[in-house]
């Protein structure tokens, strides 16, 4: 087994049947886990990172630790040989004729012996041996940390790991990215002792089980069950298994019930606090437990088990999905822009076309790509050839489009005279659109709030787009004089530690050359001037988090309304029998003091600023402009740069 130690590395220890004790046989100075037993019983295959040669970062002089587990073997015993000793790379020479008189020598016995008796003699030896009980070898723990070997394989980012006769067999997954999929898929693979040499069985895998006697691995492949040899010839050996007129007979009912008491149980075995904040957890489930009779759906049921956790007045508690069909919802082909109509000739005219950025396809904005001739007031007299009048939705031509080009027919004036065909490449959501257009127009009114003096950056949320968002404007901006973190409608997340690591730096140097004009502080990425964070209501979980360690860090002030309040991380422990699932809350967030922070209060700001509507609708910010204002107080007490050149040494004596 493996065990988290407290240093969060996981360390292999074995339970020994003969003393009834807990062994540890790894050093725990790594990660270390994925156990398989040798079918021999002399060693113990592992997986350990144990290579410290990461990849380098192309924005900053960092690092990131990738495939950088290997595949260990460890002796059980003293005895045990080498399983990978070192080859010898000697031939054997023979005389001319040697080998002739070594065959014919041979054909001599063979004729003077019972060739066929012999044969017998072996085979029955050798069934007698495959089916006599395999005999009990001990384990000596002594010194069993030091008898380690590596199998001779590269690092890679190795998953689940078999041992059968002379082979291993193991995952290879590929490197994880933010936002973005990998350059390759999950493959499957065979190492062979023998011929030490590894071979692909398959690749794009999902999941895969080898057979007992390590013959045969299942492999799961999209929709598809299929079975290989494990063997290095495997790839060529796919047998896929029918699932035709498979058939399940299900009662609801029964299914239900048993979800409901599964629920119960994950909280009661998994919740963060043991005393259940002081409710009898046992009532409670015996009291939702009487409204089952009465479910006739599965969205009853989440209902059910949604309103029995909220019990508990906490946050995170997701119920999600289940054996229910929600239809597709159709696609439109939009175009990022927007429409008004022109009373006087009933036609439809474009109001308006986000701008977005083109560079990223996340933002891409179809009429404004290169070769779409299309300008704000043209009027659209058709879309897809067919006409368009102002007794019509647009969007009902749009719908369902949104997986070709779209054809608009378009004019400077309300007449098909002289008109143009456009075609663009439709979006089917226009909110990231929305939201970059949102983004810009704040970056654009604190640059001129502060005459192009203070940066400005939003975390959408603590996830891919909080990353991505924050690679994208923070290093652009490390020269501006202070720094606006606006934290508002912060989804929340896992990434606000690397956030917050980064604007922790400190100056502690800088280094000049002859053909630089300016310094490069030391770390290169250090933001040396004023921060400020900007929260709301809806900045949530990690959103939660960020500023409150923004703060406790006296990184600067906060300025906005109080957080959302819900920061108990959550965990899974896997989908429900109906592939429904549901969150328990695991991970009690605490101060540095160990005391209970945040959870069910959120985040007070230092400055508390409304964003009322009548200032909203009059296109305002509030919370926006006091925290320009703030930094602009800062800045005006001192700005911080980076020291002016130091005179070169003159070294001549």
């Amino acid at each position: 087994m493996d065990r988290a130690e407290r240093n969060r590395f996981s360390t292999l220890y074995v339970w020994s049947l003969k003393d009834g004790k807990l062994h540890q046989v790894t050093s725990g100075w790594s990660n270390e886990g994925g156990p398989a037993w040798d079918r021999s019983g002399d060693y113990l295959y592992f997986l350990a990172n144990h290579e410290f040669h990461p990849q380098l970062s192309l924005i900053e002089f960092d690092f990131a630790a990738n495939r950088s587990t290997g595949i260990f073997a460890l002796a059980l015993r003293k005895d045990v040989k080498n399983p990978f000793p070192p080859e010898s790379d000697e031939v054997t020479i023979t005389k001319p004729g040697a080998a002739k008189e070594d065959e014919a020598t041979k054909s001599k016995d063979a004729k003077t012996g019972d060739s066929k008796t012999d044969s017998k003699d072996a085979a029955a030896k050798d069934k007698s041996a495959k089916n006599e009980p395999p005999k009990d070898k001990d384990i000596d723990f002594d010194g069993i940390e030091g008898r380690v070997t590596p199998v001779p394989l590269e690092a890679n980012n190795y998953g689940g790991m078999e041992a059968k006769e002379g082979a291993l067999v193991y995952s290879v997954d590929p490197a994880p990215y933010y936002g973005r999929d990998a350059e390759s898929k999950v493959s499957l693979r065979i190492f062979t002792f023998k011929e030490r040499k590894e071979t692909t069985i398959v690749d794009d895998l999902s999941g895969w089980v080898m057979s007992r006697d390590g013959s045969k691995v299942l492999v799961h492949q999209g929709q598809a069950w299929n079975v290989y040899d494990a063997t290095d010839k495997g790839a060529s050996t796919k047998k896929t298994v029918s699932t035709a007129g498979l058939m399940l007979q299900r009662v609801p009912e029964a299914e239900w019930k048993q979800i409901f008491y599964e629920v119960w149980r994950r909280y009661r075995d998994f919740f963060y606090d043991p005393n259940m904040h002081g409710y009898d957890w046992k009532a409670i489930g015996e009291r939702y437990s009487q409204l089952l009779p009465y479910v006739a759906h599965r969205s009853d049921l989440n209902y059910v088990m949604g309103e029995m956790i909220a019990e508990l007045t906490v946050q995170h508690t997701y119920i999600t999905g289940g054996d229910f069909a929600i239809p597709p919802r159709p696609h439109a082909g939009l175009p990022g822009a927007r429409f008004d109509v022109d009373a006087a000739s009933g036609r439809y005219r474009i109001a308006r076309i986000f701008a977005g950025q083109n560079e990223e396809d996340t933002y891409r904005s179809p009429l404004t790509e290169v070769g779409v001739d299309a300008k704000v007031g043209d009027y659209v007299l058709a879309i897809n050839g067919e006409d368009l009048t102002s007794k019509d939705d647009v969007y009902k031509l749009l719908r369902n489009a949104g997986d070709f080009p779209v054809e608009l027919t378009l004019n400077s004036k309300p007449s098909l005279t002289g008109a143009r065909q456009v075609s663009y490449r439709p979006v089917r959501n226009e909110s990231e659109l929305i939201y970059f257009d949102w983004v810009e127009r704040n970056r654009r009114r604190v640059d001129e709030l502060s005459h192009g003096r203070i940066g400005y950056m939003h975390l959408p949320d603590m996830g891919e787009a909080g990353i991505s968002e924050f690679i994208k404007w923070y290093y652009p901006q490390l020269r501006k004089e202070a720094l606006l973190i606006d934290d508002r409608a912060n989804g929340g997340g896992n990434i606000s530690r690397m956030v917050v690591t980064r604007l922790t730096r400190a100056l502690l140097g800088v280094d000049y050359s002859r053909n630089q004009a300016t310094g490069s502080p030391y770390p290169e990425s250090v933001f040396i001037g004023p921060k400020l964070v900007l929260t709301d209501g809806d900045s949530a979980s990690d959103g939660d988090i960020f500023p409150w360690m923004f703060r406790t860090a006296g990184l600067g002030l906060l300025v906005g309304e109080r957080t959302w309040g819900g920061v108990v991380g959550i965990s899974d422990h896997g989908m429900l029998m109906d592939g429904g699932g549901v969150n328990v809350p695991e991970f009690g967030y605490a101060n540095a003091k160990g005391e209970w922070s945040v959870e069910g209060h959120g985040v007070d700001p230092d400055i508390v600023v409304d964003n009322d509507a009548k200032a909203v609708i009059e296109g305002k910010d509030p919370q926006l402009e006091r925290g320009v204002a703030e930094l602009l107080k800062k800045l005006d007490q001192a700005s911080p740069k980076l020291p002016d050149h130091a005179p070169f040494p003159v070294k001549l004596k």
